[in-house]
């Protein structure tokens, strides 16, 4: 009783905390969310400003993408200034488009002067370039430059992530030049964990620790104490990569140069996690065929996403069809064969899913390279005719009592053995060959192994009936 009272009042609180709008689930309470819809339908401004406004930005995300379309235009109408646009960085890229497509430029030009440079960036890049010029050229001289200075590197690399704002001095400051600096300047970003060391071009010299700069003494100069910037990330450099110097060095921040070694800006962790996020759900979106779609695209969209593949798909298809036209006479002769093939390709299809996925995701973390692939060729080649024995003694003995014929039981667990050892050696040299030509094995893989197992599945078991009972 006491947990129905409180679901009634959740909307009637005056000061909504982040764990209030969540239930057990992780998901908006419906009744927050009714009353955040009820608020909005009253355009009570106040009453929403109260309840909305504390959210984070994580938080206001869920709730926009839990609100119905009309419902979001209308929040960020009514919270007018106090919107965190910031909350756009934290939805599917459909809804942040969908709001910022109804917004004039003016006001997305006043928001994202308050937000990071990495933020703003994120809400520009979608945009029209005549939008984004229009955007740009409202904001004041030096956070245009910034801004289009990001713009300009390709998508996917770390001048696309990077944080414009950072903390720089020069190697002949001391430690106390330093504090006061960091103390008295407005225009520095909220949080850093670095200082780095430049010469007057900006060129990269160092960096300094912000627990080194706390322990030593005020007139200790920087050059004293700043060490070797030993992993500065290139912009140009695809931000999977850098989000793997992360991984690798456990960095908390890292400076990211030009071409001339000349610093241009920072990753810091928390977009890293974005970025390994974003990489794994690419990768495993692809693997299904399924391109860069998320929830809230359109049906139009979503189909438009899917049909290239199964396209792929069907042109397989029917390539296995061929295979068993080959042996359409020994079919008709032998029912039990039309009941029994598929049992062989899916065990092969679902045996080459599993070593390809392995791959696929070894491959992503360079976990598998020129020193180790050759012995994991033999790992699983091994598995596979080790699995292959497996369920051949299985299927052959349940082929065998069911059709009253010891024959056909040898014939589909000998065919077994051959896909399963197909299936571990395409599952893992079909990506393999792909990386190395430089396509991508998490888009491609699935439908060529798909087919390897079909093909060598069907031609195994239709091929050894045909001359073990000397059928067609």
């Amino acid at each position: 009783m006491a947990e129905v009272e409180e679901e009634a009042t959740a909307g009637e609180e005056t000061q909504q905390e982040g764990a209030d709008i969540y239930n057990e689930e992780g998901v908006v309470r419906a009744s927050f969310l009714a009353h955040i819809g009820a608020t909005i339908a009253d355009r009570d401004t106040i009453t929403l400003k109260r309840d909305v406004a504390d959210l984070h930005q994580s938080e206001l995300g869920d709730l926009l993408e839990a609100l119905m379309p009309d419902q979001r235009r209308a929040l960020v109408d009514l919270m007018g200034a106090d919107f965190d646009f910031g909350a756009l960085t934290e939805i599917d890229e459909a809804i942040r488009m969908e709001i910022v497509d109804s917004l004039p430029n003016e006001q997305i030009a006043q928001a994202v002067q308050e937000l990071d440079s990495d933020d703003a960036v994120y809400i520009l890049e979608d945009l029209d370039e005549e939008d984004q010029e229009e955007i740009l050229a409202q904001l004041p001289f030096t956070e245009r430059i910034r801004l289009r200075r990001s713009l300009d590197y390709p998508e996917e690399t770390a001048g696309r992530r990077m944080q414009t704002e950072f903390v720089a001095v020069p190697p002949f400051w001391t430690i106390g030049q330093t504090i006061d600096y960091m103390r008295e300047d407005q225009n520095l970003p909220d949080n850093f964990y670095q200082i780095f060391v430049i010469d007057p071009t900006f060129k990269l010299l160092g960096a300094v620790d912000l627990d080194r700069i706390l322990r030593t003494k005020r007139a200790v100069k920087i050059e004293e104490v700043m060490h070797e910037t030993r992993h500065a990330i290139p912009a140009t450099m695809d931000q999977e990569e850098a989000a793997r110097e992360f991984e690798q060095y456990d960095l908390l921040s890292a400076a990211v140069v030009d071409e001339n070694d000349r610093l241009v800006g920072v990753l810091t962790i928390d977009d890293v996690v974005d970025v390994i996020q974003q990489e794994a759900e690419e990768d495993l979106l692809r693997m299904g065929g399924v391109g860069d779609e998320e929830l809230s695209d359109t049906i139009l969209a979503t189909s438009r996403s899917r049909t290239p593949w199964l396209m792929v798909n069907l042109a397989t298809a029917i390539l296995a069809s061929l295979v068993i036209g080959l042996f359409d006479a020994t079919i008709e002769q032998m029912v039990a064969l039309a009941v029994l093939m598929p049992i062989v390709a899916s065990m092969g299809g679902n045996a080459a899913t599993q070593t390809m996925t392995v791959t696929v995701r070894a491959l992503a973390t360079r976990d598998i390279d020129i020193y180790n692939a050759g012995r994991i060729i033999r790992r699983e080649t091994v598995v596979g005719i080790l699995n292959g024995v497996i369920f051949a003694v299985v299927i052959g003995v349940v082929a065998g009592g069911w059709f009253e014929s010891f024959g056909l039981g040898g014939v589909i667990a000998t065919a077994m053995i051959i896909n399963m050892l197909a299936a571990a050696l395409a599952g893992i040299l079909i990506p393999l060959l792909l990386d190395r030509l430089g396509a991508d094995p998490a888009i491609a893989s699935s439908v060529f192994v798909t087919t390897v197992t079909d093909v060598v599945g069907f031609f195994a078991f239709l091929g050894l009936a045909s001359l073990w009972f000397g059928l067609g």
